[in-house]
């Protein structure tokens, strides 16, 4: 089994490297077995294949689950993929072997929006190359398939999924640039620790779009709100609404849950003029065309 949260440095890149490892694993009669097993106890099989003889459900494996969980041409519902991916979150925060086979899977279906999130957190100024924050992203997002938090959550998993990795990759990466100060503190080189210009102004600028977007109910950004991950969700939102792929109300619904000070459902839906039941599931729709949109730009 690869090990997804120590991952060897490779000259193809660590994306590169899970996409050749899944076809090894794929390949793997033991692995098919365990998968076909998962799908058959958790009643899973018909809804994924249309096989009908044993030999046939039997011939399921991974291939087929990720079939389901990166859908195309909607063959495959919502609801479906969703199921399946809530199965295999359940299984990955076990304690068995097996657990780890799950979060791989999960891994693998993520690797669209993990090469989004690594995008976004490559910043000439860090000196961190495109492939080491790669491993970074994949580490935590195999923590947080292992984490037991996501399956239990309401709104769609895989929008769940990437929130939590991009919040958890944030925090690591920060936690990085700490322990490296300290390091050099004691090397009595220390450099200035405070925001470049450059990092100054993209967190105005950005905290002023969302702002005029109505995305920050109290106002502008404050200081504590000003952390790398809140200000890479408001670029995403920004970005989507500024495609279509969201609308000002959407942006405020998913902008306003997740910020320091969250908005409570009673209160938004009041400001909207809706109901708390619907405002959240205007929330769970929004986050379900993110994180598809995640998914759909280019994996290179």
């Amino acid at each position: 089994m690869p090990d997804v949260q120590h991952p060897a440095p490779t000259a193809a890149g660590i994306f590169h490297r899970l996409d050749a490892e899944w076809a090894v694993l794929c390949a793997d009669v033991d692995v098919q077995a365990v998968v076909t097993d998962w799908l058959m106890t958790d009643r899973l099989a018909d809804a994924v294949t249309d096989a009908v003889t044993d030999a046939q459900v039997r011939a399921l494996g991974p291939a087929q689950l990720l079939a389901v969980l990166r859908p195309r041409g909607g063959r495959r519902t919502h609801e479906l993929t969703d199921a399946v991916l809530r199965t295999l979150l359940r299984r990955a925060a076990g304690r068995d072997r097996s657990a780890t086979l799950a979060a791989r899977i999960v891994v693998q279906a993520m690797i669209p929006a993990a090469v989004r999130i690594t995008r976004g957190q490559v910043r000439p100024s860090s000196g961190r190359p495109f492939d080491d924050v790669g491993h970074m992203t994949v580490a935590a997002l195999f923590e947080v398939a292992r984490s037991g938090r996501i399956h239990t959550r309401p709104g769609r998993p895989a929008a769940n999924l990437t929130l939590d990795t991009l919040r958890h990759l944030c925090r690591n990466l920060a936690a990085e640039r700490e322990e490296r100060g300290e390091d050099l503190t004691l090397a009595e080189e220390l450099p200035d620790s405070a925001p470049g210009p450059a990092e100054v102004a993209e967190a105005k600028a950005t905290g002023a779009a969302a702002a005029a977007a109505g995305l920050q109910p109290a106002g502008p950004l404050t200081e504590s709100e000003a952390d790398r991950a809140r200000l890479d969700l408001l670029e995403l939102v920004l970005d989507a609404m500024e495609t279509g792929t969201l609308s000002p109300n959407d942006g405020r619904a998913i902008a306003w849950h997740y910020a320091t000070d969250p908005v409570p459902d009673s209160t938004a839906a009041s400001r909207a003029g809706t109901t708390a039941g619907a405002w959240q599931r205007r929330r769970s729709r929004a986050l379900t065309r993110l994180t598809a949109s995640l998914q759909l730009r280019p994996a290179a």
